[in-house]
């Protein structure tokens, strides 16, 4: 029995409504960008007013909003999104992109409960209450729902549990989203990017001496390697476009993902083995356990921020 395709013809940008929280830099700035000059109408959202506000002076025109919003204040999305329709008119995608991860790299048997927990409340139930409170007007829209998750979707988190699992479980909130959004000619993506040029990553390439090592150790040559944000940018207006399930960049993390369950096993018996990945994962514990600030040039406070990350963004 042969299994058609559907056809879905694609998705202009031009004069869409885009709310994209996290927005303030990285992989959010180089979108709205990218999808400002697409014709986009661009919602700018972030927790920085200062940074957000920049963005949108930088992009200009009368086709941007900006506001500051914690993703984890459920009042205040609500009433982004009701800013964003009395402007706009209507909300047809949203792009739940905020994110945070560890300033200091820890194991689960180390890492503060409080930073721990901060940053599965922002990670993931900032994206389940961006996206709830977006999705009244995907659905009338017949729009999209972009949710950022990460290659840690489908790799080990060793030294960064919570950012890992909270990025797995987004992948499948967005999975199931977007069966259920079958019903209303909607759709939802996942975006998984590997290394991305930001801050975000500062520890993993030299602010961070172990840290730096472990990434040489557990990734092969060809998956260590980082790419600028804007080249992000760039498959994610062409993912939006398509309505794609799935959007990975760099496209060679694609293979890893679709083999996880044969890969998966490999890889977590390589690094229980591998004797130089366990002696840097030991002084990565005795420091965490001695509360060290990390060596190298990353800020490294003991609370989450978005700047600072151990693997993946």
């Amino acid at each position: 029995m042969t299994v058609k395709r559907q056809y879905m013809p694609r998705y202009v940008l031009r004069n869409k409504t885009v709310l994209i929280t996290g927005a303030a830099g990285g992989i959010g700035a180089a979108s709205a960008r990218a999808l400002h000059a697409r014709g986009a109408n661009t919602v700018l959202v972030g927790r920085n007013a200062d940074s957000v506000a920049t963005l949108a002076r930088e992009i200009g025109g009368e086709r941007v909003l900006h506001m500051s919003v914690d993703v984890t204040d459920k009042e205040a999305l609500d009433d982004a999104v009701a800013r964003t329709v009395e402007r706009f008119g209507a909300l047809d995608i949203v792009f739940a992109n905020a994110g945070i991860a560890p300033d200091r790299v820890a194991t689960i048997a180390t890492i503060d409960p409080e930073v721990f927990e901060r940053i599965v409340e922002v990670d993931l139930l900032g994206v389940w209450r961006t996206v709830r409170a977006a999705l009244p007007q995907i659905i009338a829209a017949r729009g999209h729902v972009l949710v950022t998750s990460s290659t840690y979707a489908f790799i080990n988190g060793v030294v960064n549990a919570p950012y890992a699992a909270s990025k797995a479980a987004v992948e499948q909130f967005a999975r199931a989203l977007r069966v259920e959004l079958r019903l209303h000619d909607a759709t939802a993506g996942v975006l998984y990017p590997g290394w991305v040029d930001t801050k975000m990553i500062c520890s993993a390439f030299g602010g961070d001496d172990i840290v730096t090592r472990m990434r040489e150790v557990a990734f092969p040559t060809p998956l260590a390697g980082a790419i600028p944000a804007h080249a992000v940018a760039r498959r994610v207006v062409t993912g939006i476009e398509r309505r794609s399930a799935r959007i990975t960049v760099p496209r060679r993390w694609q293979p890893i993902s679709a083999l996880r369950g044969i890969i998966n096993p490999l890889t977590d018996a390589r690094l229980r083995r591998d004797r130089l990945f366990l002696a840097l994962l030991r002084e990565c514990e005795t420091t965490a356990t001695r509360n060290s600030a990390p060596r190298g040039v990353c800020d490294s406070r003991s609370r989450p921020h978005r700047d600072g990350q151990v693997g993946p963004s």
